[in-house]
């Protein structure tokens, strides 16, 4: 009796043991997450060929450090960097898209701010070897000649030169990929800032339907079709724009409230639906969610655009001239200056 009662002892002391091991890497991983622990280190884009990452001077961007040249990382004092969000145009089977609508996000997780600004796509840049071209056709361009990955790294380091900051972090995503993100969290409540007209549809039935000025509660495949609709708009590149803030504000708002925080870890192991590239490790994204899931978009986010004129120029790489935007260097000064 005594080596029966011996033997369940051992057992439960075991059991107690093996669950003391779990709940301490459960807690520890936990910790891990934590913004401040997690993002101590992060990547900095660098395209082998294409536009360079321009220097940035310590004072403007005091949080990164030296680039590790062997990890491609740099250390940071705070979870402080940049993350590229980019919309293309490729369609499904196929190998090349272009850039066709690009976040670039601020993101200090110490404050608990975000500053974006979106990027027009026809803004005129240089592309080593190429001469000048719209910023939308450098990811197309390298795609075609190099292959997806240094295609994404490419229009990475344009948006950085342009911009003259490191970006450390990019999301891709396309049509098909940002309905199902959409579909994945349910009917998300956006703010139509203006009366949208369906114009040019991915989907024959859409063509022409109104989308009233508003909160509407819209589905994957109608988000998708406002935040694409450029044509009807008023204001064109620059109101489509707003329609993609607006989106990315309600499928964050679904997303991390209370009822779907806890589905957020599934959530973002299934992004290989909805998600074409990135350099963002699961973790990083659960992080970052979990980091951002109790703060107030409508106050905590500040979103810029960059203005610039547009002019008819030549296009080195169509060897035409096409409509070109040509934005203002000290514009881009004043928007990368709020980024604290």
């Amino acid at each position: 009796m005594k080596n029966r009662n011996r033997k369940w002892m051992m057992f439960g002391f075991s059991l107690l043991v093996m669950l003391l091991v779990v709940m301490a890497g459960i807690v520890y991983e936990f910790n891990q997450l934590k913004p401040e622990n997690h993002f101590t280190t992060v990547p900095v884009i660098e395209a082998e060929t294409g536009t360079k990452v321009m220097n940035v001077a310590k004072k403007d961007i005091p949080e990164q450090k030296k680039l590790d040249e062997e990890t491609k990382e740099v250390k940071i004092n705070t979870p402080v960097f940049n993350l590229l969000l980019i919309g293309s145009d490729q369609r499904k089977d196929e190998q090349v898209g272009h850039s066709d609508s690009m976040i670039l996000v601020h993101v200090n997780l110490e404050k608990n701010k975000f500053n974006a600004v979106s990027i027009p796509r026809d803004t005129r840049v240089h592309l080593d070897s190429f001469g000048f071209t719209k910023l939308t056709s450098v990811q197309y361009i390298m795609q075609a000649k190099h292959g997806a990955q240094q295609g994404i790294e490419a229009a990475v380091a344009a948006v950085s030169k342009l911009m003259g900051v490191p970006i450390n972090y990019y999301v891709e995503t396309n049509y098909t990929g940002f309905q199902a993100m959409i579909d994945s969290v349910g009917e998300i409540e956006m703010n139509i800032p203006f009366e949208v007209t369906l114009t040019h549809p991915w989907n024959h039935e859409n063509l022409n339907k109104v989308i009233p000025a508003g909160m509407q509660t819209l589905d994957g495949n109608m988000v998708t079709e406002v935040v694409t609709e450029r044509y009807s708009l008023k204001n064109g590149e620059y109101g489509r724009q707003q329609l993609q803030v607006e989106a990315l504000k309600g499928i964050a708002k679904k997303a991390l409230s209370p009822g779907q925080v806890t589905k957020l870890p599934a959530l973002i192991k299934t992004s290989s639906e909805y998600v074409i590239a990135t350099n963002m490790t699961t973790t990083d994204m659960i992080s970052l969610g979990l980091a951002v899931k109790d703060i107030d978009l409508d106050k905590q986010l500040n979103y810029q655009q960059i203005t610039g004129t547009v002019q008819t120029m030549y296009d080195d790489v169509l060897k035409a001239k096409n409509s070109q935007i040509v934005v203002n260097p000290q514009k881009i000064k004043e928007v990368t200056g709020s980024f604290q």
